[in-house]
């Protein structure tokens, strides 16, 4: 029996809570090592002070930017790749994937190329003071050395969660994580080189983990197979590549554009409140990434069934998953509530960023059980090609509530307002995803074909 048999009777055979779960520990852990080093990184620039930490966060919001790219072509491919797989259509799957591999690494050039040409008024954009840039500068520049590197692991380490190998994918990211975590300390202490440091360990590490993340491919530890023979030759495939990843560069991409717009309003107020906001921005992500990780978990599995017409299996497979990454989330909300002057201490002990930071920090906290649902909504409209339904939920939480609320609020509550402005934004994104999760499943066929 080949792999890609075998592969398909785990898919749509093995019990989908124990799939899940399967398939989530190995990106739970990714994450889970990526985002300790995103807060390792934030704890060792802080100690270069207000302006440094205040350039990871401006910087942060480029790097959302790159990712976004590297989801739009990964999750696009890989939502396409798992209803294939589940068709049993490997040739295609594979043309996919070098489509979305081969685009994936052009964009990054070109996003590349066009930063160092505009790299001062980038900076200033992305919302640094005339006391940050310096520092903002200096970072980005490495990190635009390892662009198109850092969009193309995106791309594949995607494609090999929907192909259910998210292990590999795990490898790949692990790799770089702890290079990166030991290179810091190394570059930026012991070598003197300050936030230079930091960003010549980011780049270095994003090199080498795409160098294991190709490998699995070169390999054939995969499905699919990558080769500029193999680039599909229809504009059809391309197109529905980009439409299929629109709701994660919209997801991405408009987190992203957020994130610069909160790094400009919270400048007004100096750069403490910048080092806070993406302190608490940090934080966050980290506790929510394991219910990410459960949710990530869930995408190939809703793929590979919803292509395989195993709408039962998919229906069980969304309540287990919602149900799971609540329960993640509320446990991980406590201690962020009661812990949260200690934990932003930790970051930067500067009065003013605790202060600002706790309270963002709380209020955050309390929005986030909101969360699970509106994710593993997005998810599953995302993976099953519900291109549009996707796109306008990933629209409305990440921009449409957000961006307004935060330019009213900011200009009627000061300060508070921009602390209040992302947790009231993911509370009211809640409920357009009810309406969308009935309606899908209203649609979807009440047996298995």
């Amino acid at each position: 029996m080949n792999k890609s048999v075998l592969q398909y009777d785990k898919m749509t055979k093995t019990p989908v809570s124990t799939l899940i779960i399967k398939l989530s520990i190995p990106t739970i852990i990714s994450m889970l090592v990526t985002n300790i080093y995103n807060l390792a990184d934030t704890a060792f620039v802080g100690q270069l002070g207000n302006s440094a930490s205040g350039a990871v966060g401006v910087v942060f919001g480029f790097m959302a930017i790159l990712q976004a790219l590297g989801f739009m072509f990964g999750n696009g491919s890989g939502s396409i790749i798992s209803r294939m797989l589940g068709n049993k259509d490997t040739v295609n799957a594979s043309k996919i994937a070098s489509t979305g591999f081969f685009s994936a690494l052009a964009s990054g050039v070109l996003v590349s190329v066009l930063s160092f040409v505009f790299l001062g008024p980038l900076v200033t954009f992305l919302g640094s003071t005339e006391t940050i840039a310096p520092y903002a500068q200096t970072y980005i520049s490495f990190i635009l050395v390892a662009a198109p590197f850092m969009t193309t692991s995106f791309l594949m380490n995607n494609i090999l969660r929907y192909e259910g190998k998210a292990t590999l994918g795990m490898i790949g990211l692990l790799v770089g994580a702890v290079l990166n975590i030991v290179g810091d300390p190394i570059f930026m202490f012991v070598l003197n080189m300050g936030i230079a440091g930091a960003g010549l360990s980011t780049a270095l590490s994003q090199v080498i983990s795409f160098c294991v993340l190709l490998s699995m491919f070169l390999r054939g530890k995969t499905v699919t197979k990558l080769s500029l023979k193999l680039i599909s030759r229809n504009y059809r495939d391309f197109l529905n590549i980009l439409a299929t990843g629109l709701p994660s560069l919209l997801r991405q991409g408009l987190n992203s554009i957020t994130t610069v717009l909160l790094n400009n309003y919270a400048a007004v107020y100096g750069d403490e409140a910048v080092a806070a906001m993406s302190i608490v921005s940090r934080v966050i992500f980290f506790t929510f990434s394991i219910a990410l990780g459960v949710g990530q978990g869930f995408q190939p599995v809703c793929g590979f069934n919803y292509g395989a017409k195993k709408y039962n299996r998919l229906r069980r497979a969304f309540k287990f998953t919602f149900i799971l990454a609540e329960i993640v989330v509320f446990v991980m909300s406590i201690p962020l509530i009661i812990f949260s002057n200690g934990i932003i201490e930790v970051f930067r002990n500067d009065p003013l960023v605790i202060e600002i930071g706790t309270r963002a920090l709380i209020l955050q906290a309390i929005a986030q059980p909101f969360l699970p649902f509106c994710m593993t909504c997005e998810m599953l409209l995302q993976s099953t090609g519900k291109r549009l339904y996707a796109s306008l939920l990933s629209a409305m939480r990440n921009g449409l509530f957000f961006a307004p609320l935060l330019i009213i609020l900011a200009n009627l509550r000061g300060l508070s307002g921009i602390q209040e402005a992302q947790p009231l934004s993911v509370v009211l994104a809640f409920i357009p995803s009810i309406f969308f999760a009935i309606d899908f499943f209203r649609k979807l066929p009440k047996e298995n074909a």
